[in-house]
């Protein structure tokens, strides 16, 4: 009878077992996908509710899918929220937009700034997103960032990133005590578009097939502010250079920090661009440290003949190290297409 009970008991706990386990399964794979909907179809009808469910320090990929609507609100990606793959169906009807901008005053009475202005912070890493578009609309205000990014390993595919001064923070170690701090971002058939200082920060970034559009009263396109010591800032792959802005009024870059690094390479630049080039932001030491250059540009902005004298031209041998591949590899070898797949 003893032997008979426990082997009835240790069939029980095997089932048991099975089933728990089936049922963890099941938890698990669910909880995977999460969907963003407006109507309340979803898991969630905001999309920092949908993070905040997403579990810390998880080591799985959690895609959220959201559905067409406008999302206006402010967002957090802490730093523990990682992996996490943000999918929209269009970027023409998925917005994700807040309307902050640096000049305006928080519950004390000072100033947001321009870090606070941001519609939505990026401080995980492996934060990818695909068909969106991500807006600061408080108009021609000053500083209104659309996105802030900090973390490692980010990636954007056809995505819209919209505004005026400051739209795509890529602020990687910019503040941070840790200079060696690593925060690489890959933008793939994205279109960003703004006025002063667009694209700014000290994160590595690399644009392939982007379309980069100075708005009317543009005036630079980048201001860099890459680390000492790291030899890539920002990098344009086959971009188009465009925009309605004034014709010959446009600078390709100018240095935030004095070792601010932009290359852009087989890009088609139009004739919004100076014919210069390039800005020291007044700063003349700053031509002797920057790392500002071009190989094979297109276009009406393409003359080089009048460039800046302190700017580079690659030959084709210099130009073939700035691939996506060799900037954005690393020790880790990220697979930056994997992370949009």
């Amino acid at each position: 009878m003893q032997i008979s009970g426990l082997k009835n008991n240790i069939k029980f706990l095997a089932v048991f077992s099975l089933v728990f386990i089936s049922l963890l399964s099941f938890k698990i794979n669910d909880e995977k996908t999460i969907i963003v909907s407006k109507d309340g179809k979803g898991n969630f009808t905001t999309i920092q509710q949908a993070i905040d469910a997403v579990e810390e320090g998880t080591s799985a990929r959690i895609k959220i899918i959201v559905k067409p609507g406008t999302y206006r609100e402010k967002i957090t990606v802490s730093a523990t929220k990682n992996p996490i793959i943000l999918i929209g169906e269009n970027p023409d009807n998925t917005i994700l937009v807040y309307g902050d901008h640096a000049s305006k005053q928080n519950a004390e009475g000072k100033n947001i700034g321009t870090t606070g202005s941001s519609s939505i912070f990026i401080f995980s890493n492996d934060f990818s997103a695909k068909n969106i578009t991500f807006q600061n609309d408080a108009g021609p205000v000053g500083q209104a960032v659309a996105v802030l990014t900090t973390g490692d390993r980010i990636a954007f595919e056809n995505c819209k990133f919209l505004g005026f001064q400051d739209t795509l923070y890529t602020k990687g170690a910019q503040d941070a005590l840790d200079k060696t701090k690593i925060s690489r971002n890959y933008f793939k058939n994205c279109y960003i578009e703004g006025t002063t200082d667009y694209i700014f920060g000290a994160g590595t970034a690399v644009f392939e097939n982007c379309t980069i559009y100075s708005k009317k009263n543009a005036s630079y396109v980048t201001a860099a502010s890459t680390i000492e010591g790291n030899e890539f800032g920002y990098v344009f792959i086959n971009c188009n250079v465009t925009g309605n802005a004034d014709a010959n009024s446009v600078y390709l870059g100018r240095p935030w920090r004095p070792f601010a690094k932009t290359v852009y390479i087989n890009c088609a630049i139009d004739s919004t661009i100076k014919k210069e080039g390039w800005h020291n932001w007044s700063k003349p030491d700053a031509e002797k440290t920057t790392f500002y250059a071009e190989y094979n540009p297109k276009g009406d902005g393409a003359d080089v003949s009048k460039r800046v004298s302190w700017s580079h031209q690659l030959t084709k041998e210099q130009s073939k190290k700035y691939t996506a591949k060799n900037i954005l590899s690393a020790k880790d070898n990220w697979d930056f297409k994997k992370a949009l797949k």
